[in-house]
């Protein structure tokens, strides 16, 4: 099975807003969908946390990551 990806789960809980924006979904259904949206939505925020922190970071010439300070 494929590895979800943040672009991936970003338009998936895109349509789920869209589908309960237009307040047609049964209470059952509308439920579920809003469960499903809020793990998507945990998916998404970890992801951008990660990269976060990834681009926070360079490489320096030795191969090891260190954290990246900004000089003002």
């Amino acid at each position: 099975m494929k590895e979800e990806t943040f672009e991936t789960s970003l338009l998936k809980l895109e349509d789920i807003i869209r589908e309960l924006e237009k307040g047609e979904v049964p209470l059952d259904d509308m439920v579920t969908r809003y469960k499903e949206a809020m793990g998507l939505l945990n998916f998404c925020e970890e992801k951008l946390k990660n990269a976060t922190e990834t681009v926070n970071q360079i490489l320096t010439e030795n191969g090891t990551l260190e954290e990246f300070v900004r000089e003002d």
